[in-house]
Protein backbone atom coordinates (compact mmCIF):
# COMPACT_ATOMS: atom_id res chain seq x y z
CA UNK A 1 0.00 0.00 0.00
CA UNK A 2 1.07 3.81 -1.28
CA UNK A 3 2.40 5.14 1.76
CA UNK A 4 0.09 7.95 2.96
CA UNK A 5 0.87 11.58 4.73
CA UNK A 6 0.57 11.80 8.54
CA UNK A 7 -2.97 13.71 8.29
CA UNK A 8 -5.18 12.64 10.98
CA UNK A 9 -7.85 12.85 8.49
CA UNK A 10 -6.32 10.84 5.64
CA UNK A 11 -5.40 8.45 7.83
CA UNK A 12 -8.41 7.35 9.14
CA UNK A 13 -9.76 8.01 5.93
CA UNK A 14 -7.31 5.21 4.24
CA UNK A 15 -7.93 3.03 7.38
CA UNK A 16 -11.64 2.99 6.54
CA UNK A 17 -11.32 2.57 2.85
CA UNK A 18 -9.17 -0.73 3.23
CA UNK A 19 -12.29 -2.53 4.61
CA UNK A 20 -14.33 -3.63 1.54
CA UNK A 21 -17.81 -3.04 3.42
CA UNK A 22 -20.23 -3.46 0.05
CA UNK A 23 -23.90 -2.86 1.30
CA UNK A 24 -25.06 -4.38 3.41
CA UNK A 25 -21.66 -5.45 5.29
CA UNK A 26 -19.73 -2.59 7.44
CA UNK A 27 -16.63 -4.89 7.40
CA UNK A 28 -15.67 -3.46 10.53
CA UNK A 29 -15.93 -0.49 9.85
CA UNK A 30 -18.30 0.58 12.80
CA UNK A 31 -16.02 -0.86 15.36
CA UNK A 32 -12.53 1.75 13.83
CA UNK A 33 -15.22 4.33 14.30
CA UNK A 34 -16.38 3.13 18.23
CA UNK A 35 -12.47 2.90 18.96
CA UNK A 36 -12.35 6.36 17.84
CA UNK A 37 -15.00 8.31 19.30
CA UNK A 38 -15.56 6.37 22.72
CA UNK A 39 -12.43 8.26 24.40
CA UNK A 40 -14.24 11.28 23.19
CA UNK A 41 -17.08 10.37 25.53
CA UNK A 42 -19.36 9.41 23.30
CA UNK A 43 -21.63 6.78 24.10
CA UNK A 44 -22.11 4.21 21.52
CA UNK A 45 -25.44 2.23 21.04
CA UNK A 46 -25.49 -0.75 18.49
CA UNK A 47 -28.85 -0.33 16.37
CA UNK A 48 -28.57 -3.16 13.87
CA UNK A 49 -31.39 -4.33 12.35
CA UNK A 50 -32.72 -7.41 8.92
CA UNK A 51 -32.89 -10.40 9.23
CA UNK A 52 -29.27 -12.51 10.58
CA UNK A 53 -28.35 -13.53 6.86
CA UNK A 54 -28.43 -10.14 5.75
CA UNK A 55 -27.93 -7.60 8.68
CA UNK A 56 -27.40 -3.89 8.39
CA UNK A 57 -24.96 -1.78 11.22
CA UNK A 58 -26.58 1.00 12.52
CA UNK A 59 -24.83 3.18 15.45
CA UNK A 60 -26.19 5.86 17.39
CA UNK A 61 -23.43 7.80 18.89
CA UNK A 62 -24.29 10.59 21.20
CA UNK A 63 -21.89 12.92 23.48
CA UNK A 64 -23.89 15.11 25.95
CA UNK A 65 -23.57 18.76 26.87
CA UNK A 66 -24.11 19.66 30.51
CA UNK A 67 -26.35 23.04 29.28
CA UNK A 68 -26.06 21.97 25.54
CA UNK A 69 -27.06 25.00 23.00
CA UNK A 70 -28.67 22.06 20.78
CA UNK A 71 -27.91 18.58 19.45
CA UNK A 72 -26.33 18.63 15.86
CA UNK A 73 -25.59 14.74 13.84
CA UNK A 74 -23.38 13.95 11.53
CA UNK A 75 -25.50 11.63 9.77
CA UNK A 76 -23.22 8.80 6.86
CA UNK A 77 -23.00 5.58 5.68
CA UNK A 78 -19.68 2.95 5.59
CA UNK A 79 -21.26 0.84 2.84
CA UNK A 80 -20.37 1.18 -1.07
CA UNK A 81 -21.57 0.40 -4.37
CA UNK A 82 -19.40 -3.15 -5.33
CA UNK A 83 -16.47 -1.79 -7.51
CA UNK A 84 -16.81 -3.22 -10.91
CA UNK A 85 -14.50 -5.51 -12.66
CA UNK A 86 -10.99 -4.99 -10.03
CA UNK A 87 -8.97 -5.73 -13.21
CA UNK A 88 -10.23 -2.35 -15.06
CA UNK A 89 -8.98 -0.21 -11.43
CA UNK A 90 -6.08 1.17 -11.98
CA UNK A 91 -4.98 -0.12 -8.49
CA UNK A 92 -7.27 -2.45 -6.26
CA UNK A 93 -10.64 -0.57 -5.19
CA UNK A 94 -10.10 -1.80 -1.33
CA UNK A 95 -6.60 -0.66 -1.18
CA UNK A 96 -6.36 3.19 -1.16
CA UNK A 97 -3.43 4.75 -3.20
CA UNK A 98 -2.52 8.33 -3.56
CA UNK A 99 -1.59 8.82 -6.88
CA UNK A 100 -1.17 12.84 -8.53
CA UNK A 101 -2.28 14.65 -5.28
CA UNK A 102 -5.99 12.25 -4.89
CA UNK A 103 -6.30 9.33 -3.20
CA UNK A 104 -7.97 6.69 -4.88
CA UNK A 105 -10.53 3.46 -3.84
CA UNK A 106 -13.98 2.63 -3.89
CA UNK A 107 -16.08 5.00 -0.99
CA UNK A 108 -13.27 7.87 -1.34
CA UNK A 109 -15.66 10.15 -2.48
CA UNK A 110 -18.99 8.49 -1.29
CA UNK A 111 -18.59 8.52 1.58
CA UNK A 112 -15.78 7.06 4.14
CA UNK A 113 -13.66 10.25 3.36
CA UNK A 114 -16.35 12.75 5.10
CA UNK A 115 -16.94 10.17 7.73
CA UNK A 116 -13.38 10.54 8.36
CA UNK A 117 -13.12 14.13 8.28
CA UNK A 118 -16.26 14.60 10.99
CA UNK A 119 -14.60 12.13 12.76
CA UNK A 120 -11.39 14.14 13.20
CA UNK A 121 -13.16 17.78 13.17
CA UNK A 122 -14.75 16.35 16.37
CA UNK A 123 -11.38 15.52 18.44
CA UNK A 124 -10.18 18.24 17.32
CA UNK A 125 -13.38 20.48 18.45
CA UNK A 126 -13.58 18.52 21.80
CA UNK A 127 -9.82 19.26 22.58
CA UNK A 128 -10.06 22.62 22.59
CA UNK A 129 -13.54 23.28 24.04
CA UNK A 130 -14.16 19.97 26.12
CA UNK A 131 -16.86 21.78 27.99
CA UNK A 132 -18.42 23.01 24.64
CA UNK A 133 -22.21 23.28 25.40
CA UNK A 134 -23.40 21.27 22.40
CA UNK A 135 -24.75 17.38 22.05
CA UNK A 136 -23.27 16.16 19.00
CA UNK A 137 -23.98 12.57 17.50
CA UNK A 138 -23.50 10.57 14.99
CA UNK A 139 -25.97 8.34 13.13
CA UNK A 140 -24.24 6.13 10.98
CA UNK A 141 -25.92 2.86 8.93
CA UNK A 142 -24.46 0.15 6.87
CA UNK A 143 -27.52 0.47 4.06
CA UNK A 144 -28.01 3.04 2.28
CA UNK A 145 -26.71 2.58 -0.98
CA UNK A 146 -28.90 -0.76 -1.13
CA UNK A 147 -32.60 -1.37 0.01
CA UNK A 148 -32.69 1.26 2.82
CA UNK A 149 -34.77 -0.37 4.83
CA UNK A 150 -32.76 -1.70 7.63
CA UNK A 151 -30.54 1.21 7.90
CA UNK A 152 -31.30 4.86 8.68
CA UNK A 153 -34.81 4.58 8.18
CA UNK A 154 -35.04 1.72 11.06
CA UNK A 155 -32.71 3.91 13.17
CA UNK A 156 -34.56 6.98 12.90
CA UNK A 157 -37.85 4.99 14.19
CA UNK A 158 -35.98 3.85 17.24
CA UNK A 159 -35.02 7.47 17.81
CA UNK A 160 -38.49 8.95 17.50
CA UNK A 161 -40.16 6.24 20.20
CA UNK A 162 -38.39 7.49 22.48
CA UNK A 163 -38.77 11.23 22.01
CA UNK A 164 -34.60 11.76 21.05
CA UNK A 165 -34.37 16.16 20.24
CA UNK A 166 -32.39 16.23 17.38
CA UNK A 167 -31.69 20.34 15.99
CA UNK A 168 -29.30 20.32 13.48
CA UNK A 169 -27.86 17.49 10.65
CA UNK A 170 -25.22 17.23 8.44
CA UNK A 171 -25.71 14.20 5.96
CA UNK A 172 -21.84 14.00 4.79
CA UNK A 173 -23.34 13.03 1.21
CA UNK A 174 -20.83 14.25 -1.38
CA UNK A 175 -22.27 17.46 -2.94
CA UNK A 176 -19.74 19.78 -4.35
CA UNK A 177 -19.24 20.15 -7.84
CA UNK A 178 -15.13 21.44 -8.75
CA UNK A 179 -14.35 22.31 -4.97
CA UNK A 180 -15.79 21.17 -1.47
CA UNK A 181 -17.57 24.22 -0.04
CA UNK A 182 -18.80 25.51 -3.68
CA UNK A 183 -22.40 23.73 -3.09
CA UNK A 184 -24.57 22.19 -0.53
CA UNK A 185 -28.10 20.25 -0.70
CA UNK A 186 -30.82 22.11 1.29
CA UNK A 187 -33.45 19.92 0.55
CA UNK A 188 -34.10 17.04 -1.72
CA UNK A 189 -37.71 16.33 -4.34
CA UNK A 190 -39.56 13.45 -3.00
CA UNK A 191 -39.62 10.19 -4.82
CA UNK A 192 -42.42 8.49 -5.86
CA UNK A 193 -42.36 4.98 -7.93
CA UNK A 194 -44.73 2.42 -9.48
CA UNK A 195 -45.06 -1.02 -11.13
CA UNK A 196 -48.01 -0.82 -14.06
CA UNK A 197 -49.60 -3.42 -15.19
CA UNK A 198 -51.53 -3.66 -18.17
CA UNK A 199 -53.87 -6.20 -19.24
CA UNK A 200 -55.11 -7.01 -22.75
CA UNK A 201 -55.47 -10.43 -24.45
CA UNK A 202 -52.89 -12.67 -25.81
CA UNK A 203 -53.03 -14.19 -29.12
CA UNK A 204 -51.56 -15.12 -32.43
CA UNK A 205 -50.27 -11.42 -35.01
CA UNK A 206 -51.78 -13.26 -37.69
CA UNK A 207 -55.19 -12.77 -35.76
CA UNK A 208 -55.30 -9.49 -34.09
CA UNK A 209 -58.55 -9.50 -34.41
CA UNK A 210 -58.77 -12.30 -32.03
CA UNK A 211 -56.55 -10.28 -29.19
CA UNK A 212 -56.10 -7.51 -28.00
CA UNK A 213 -52.50 -6.05 -27.83
CA UNK A 214 -51.76 -3.83 -24.06
CA UNK A 215 -48.99 -2.30 -25.42
CA UNK A 216 -50.98 -0.37 -28.60
CA UNK A 217 -53.26 0.44 -25.66
CA UNK A 218 -50.22 1.98 -23.92
CA UNK A 219 -49.02 3.52 -26.25
CA UNK A 220 -51.11 7.19 -26.34
CA UNK A 221 -51.63 7.23 -22.57
CA UNK A 222 -47.42 7.06 -22.21
CA UNK A 223 -47.35 9.29 -25.17
CA UNK A 224 -49.89 12.07 -22.87
CA UNK A 225 -47.95 11.27 -19.24
CA UNK A 226 -44.62 12.02 -21.04
CA UNK A 227 -46.25 15.10 -22.49
CA UNK A 228 -47.90 15.73 -19.18
CA UNK A 229 -46.10 18.47 -17.39
CA UNK A 230 -46.64 17.71 -13.44
CA UNK A 231 -46.05 21.49 -11.78
CA UNK A 232 -43.75 23.99 -12.65
CA UNK A 233 -41.39 23.78 -9.49
CA UNK A 234 -41.01 26.71 -7.28
CA UNK A 235 -38.14 29.00 -6.06
CA UNK A 236 -36.56 26.07 -4.10
CA UNK A 237 -37.26 22.93 -6.76
CA UNK A 238 -37.55 22.34 -9.91
CA UNK A 239 -40.56 21.30 -11.44
CA UNK A 240 -41.83 17.71 -10.78
CA UNK A 241 -40.63 14.75 -13.59
CA UNK A 242 -41.84 11.48 -14.44
CA UNK A 243 -40.15 8.86 -16.19
CA UNK A 244 -40.30 5.45 -18.01
CA UNK A 245 -37.31 3.04 -16.54
CA UNK A 246 -38.38 -0.47 -17.61
CA UNK A 247 -41.13 -1.68 -20.05
CA UNK A 248 -41.58 -5.50 -20.85
CA UNK A 249 -44.33 -7.67 -22.70
CA UNK A 250 -44.32 -10.61 -24.68
CA UNK A 251 -43.16 -14.26 -24.80
CA UNK A 252 -39.71 -13.96 -26.76
CA UNK A 253 -41.55 -15.36 -30.04
CA UNK A 254 -42.15 -12.81 -33.08
CA UNK A 255 -45.33 -14.31 -33.57
CA UNK A 256 -47.31 -13.92 -30.42
CA UNK A 257 -49.55 -10.51 -29.27
CA UNK A 258 -48.43 -10.64 -25.64
CA UNK A 259 -51.00 -10.73 -22.73
CA UNK A 260 -50.03 -8.34 -20.48
CA UNK A 261 -47.64 -5.26 -20.22
CA UNK A 262 -45.80 -4.11 -17.20
CA UNK A 263 -44.33 -0.75 -17.13
CA UNK A 264 -41.61 0.74 -14.17
CA UNK A 265 -41.92 4.32 -13.96
CA UNK A 266 -40.72 6.84 -11.83
CA UNK A 267 -41.90 10.43 -10.24
CA UNK A 268 -39.07 12.92 -8.82
CA UNK A 269 -41.47 15.71 -7.34
CA UNK A 270 -41.68 18.94 -5.36
CA UNK A 271 -43.45 20.16 -2.86
CA UNK A 272 -45.78 21.73 -5.51
CA UNK A 273 -47.17 18.36 -5.74
CA UNK A 274 -48.32 15.21 -3.05
CA UNK A 275 -48.14 11.24 -3.58
CA UNK A 276 -51.70 11.53 -3.39
CA UNK A 277 -51.90 14.01 -6.50
CA UNK A 278 -49.57 12.26 -8.72
CA UNK A 279 -51.41 8.84 -8.21
CA UNK A 280 -54.66 10.17 -9.21
CA UNK A 281 -53.47 12.43 -12.08
CA UNK A 282 -51.59 9.54 -13.41
CA UNK A 283 -54.40 6.98 -13.07
CA UNK A 284 -56.83 9.80 -14.42
CA UNK A 285 -55.05 9.23 -17.97
CA UNK A 286 -54.97 5.75 -17.99
CA UNK A 287 -58.99 5.24 -16.97
CA UNK A 288 -59.46 8.30 -20.05
CA UNK A 289 -57.85 5.91 -22.27
CA UNK A 290 -59.65 3.07 -21.30
CA UNK A 291 -57.30 0.61 -20.04
CA UNK A 292 -57.59 -2.50 -17.73
CA UNK A 293 -54.48 -2.03 -15.34
CA UNK A 294 -53.42 -2.26 -11.87
CA UNK A 295 -50.65 -0.55 -10.55
CA UNK A 296 -48.03 -1.07 -7.11
CA UNK A 297 -47.21 2.06 -5.53
CA UNK A 298 -43.70 2.61 -3.73
CA UNK A 299 -43.01 6.26 -1.80
CA UNK A 300 -39.61 6.00 -1.26
CA UNK A 301 -39.71 9.44 0.52
CA UNK A 302 -41.07 12.55 0.80
CA UNK A 303 -39.60 15.83 -0.02
CA UNK A 304 -38.05 18.08 2.51
CA UNK A 305 -36.03 21.55 2.84
CA UNK A 306 -34.41 23.47 5.48
CA UNK A 307 -35.11 27.22 4.65
CA UNK A 308 -32.63 29.54 6.37
CA UNK A 309 -31.57 29.49 9.66
CA UNK A 310 -29.01 28.66 12.19
CA UNK A 311 -27.63 25.61 10.13
CA UNK A 312 -27.28 27.39 6.87
CA UNK A 313 -26.07 29.98 8.27
CA UNK A 314 -22.92 27.84 10.11
CA UNK A 315 -22.39 25.74 6.84
CA UNK A 316 -21.98 29.55 4.89
CA UNK A 317 -19.67 30.95 7.54
CA UNK A 318 -17.74 28.17 7.80
CA UNK A 319 -17.11 26.92 4.04
CA UNK A 320 -16.63 31.10 3.28
CA UNK A 321 -14.01 31.21 6.28
CA UNK A 322 -12.50 28.09 4.96
CA UNK A 323 -12.43 28.22 1.70
CA UNK A 324 -13.71 31.90 0.49
CA UNK A 325 -16.39 30.62 -1.86
CA UNK A 326 -20.33 31.82 -1.37
CA UNK A 327 -21.82 28.38 -1.52
CA UNK A 328 -24.57 27.41 -3.47
CA UNK A 329 -27.50 25.83 -2.11
CA UNK A 330 -29.17 22.59 -4.52
CA UNK A 331 -32.10 20.37 -4.27
CA UNK A 332 -30.91 18.78 -7.41
CA UNK A 333 -30.02 14.87 -7.74
CA UNK A 334 -31.46 11.95 -6.04
CA UNK A 335 -31.90 10.90 -2.72
CA UNK A 336 -30.23 10.49 0.18
CA UNK A 337 -30.87 9.45 4.01
CA UNK A 338 -31.97 12.60 4.68
CA UNK A 339 -35.23 12.24 3.60
CA UNK A 340 -35.87 9.90 6.75
CA UNK A 341 -33.72 12.25 9.18
CA UNK A 342 -35.71 15.34 8.13
CA UNK A 343 -39.18 13.23 9.75
CA UNK A 344 -37.41 13.51 13.36
CA UNK A 345 -35.16 16.67 12.74
CA UNK A 346 -36.44 20.28 11.55
CA UNK A 347 -33.38 21.48 9.65
CA UNK A 348 -31.09 18.47 7.55
CA UNK A 349 -28.39 19.98 4.74
CA UNK A 350 -25.95 17.58 2.82
CA UNK A 351 -22.40 18.84 2.51
CA UNK A 352 -19.38 16.67 1.74
CA UNK A 353 -16.60 16.14 -1.32
CA UNK A 354 -17.05 16.87 -5.00
CA UNK A 355 -19.30 13.78 -6.23
CA UNK A 356 -17.44 13.95 -9.91
CA UNK A 357 -16.33 10.03 -9.34
CA UNK A 358 -19.02 8.06 -7.29
CA UNK A 359 -19.76 4.97 -8.26
CA UNK A 360 -17.42 4.88 -11.43
CA UNK A 361 -14.47 2.71 -11.67
CA UNK A 362 -11.31 4.76 -9.87
CA UNK A 363 -13.09 6.61 -7.73
CA UNK A 364 -11.03 9.12 -5.73
CA UNK A 365 -10.65 12.52 -3.77
CA UNK A 366 -8.55 15.47 -4.45
CA UNK A 367 -6.13 15.72 -1.17
CA UNK A 368 -6.75 19.61 -1.35
CA UNK A 369 -10.59 18.75 -0.50
CA UNK A 370 -10.20 16.40 2.63
CA UNK A 371 -8.78 18.61 4.84
CA UNK A 372 -11.09 21.77 3.59
CA UNK A 373 -13.80 19.55 4.75
CA UNK A 374 -12.58 18.33 8.15
CA UNK A 375 -12.01 22.10 8.81
CA UNK A 376 -15.40 23.23 7.72
CA UNK A 377 -17.31 20.55 10.20
CA UNK A 378 -14.87 21.57 12.84
CA UNK A 379 -15.67 25.67 12.07
CA UNK A 380 -19.44 24.63 11.89
CA UNK A 381 -19.33 23.02 15.34
CA UNK A 382 -17.78 25.72 17.07
CA UNK A 383 -20.85 28.39 16.17
CA UNK A 384 -23.61 26.03 16.51
CA UNK A 385 -22.46 25.73 20.00
CA UNK A 386 -22.48 29.79 20.36
CA UNK A 387 -26.30 29.54 19.62
CA UNK A 388 -29.39 29.04 20.43
CA UNK A 389 -31.05 25.44 19.24
CA UNK A 390 -34.13 26.27 17.37
CA UNK A 391 -37.41 26.08 18.89
CA UNK A 392 -39.27 22.82 18.45
CA UNK A 393 -42.74 21.78 18.72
Amino acid sequence: MTALPSSPTLLLAQALLARPSVTPDDAGCMDLIRQRIEPLGFVCEDMSSGPASARVRNLWARRAAAQPAGTLVFAGHTDVVPPGPPERWSSPPFEPQVRGGKLYARGASDMKSAIAAFIVAAEEFFRAQPQAPLNVALLLTSDEEGPATDGTVAACRQLQARGERLDWCIVGEPTAVQRTGDMIKNGRRGSLSGRLTVRGVQGHVAYPHLARNPLHELAPALAELAATQWDAGNDSFPPTTWQVSNLHAGTGATNVIPGEAVMDFNFRFCTESTPESLQQRLQAVLHKHGLNFSIEWTLNGQPFLTRPGPLLDAARAAIHAETGLQTELSTSGGTSDGRFIARICPQVIELGPPNATIHQIDEHIALADLEPLKNIYRRMLERLACQPAPAQS
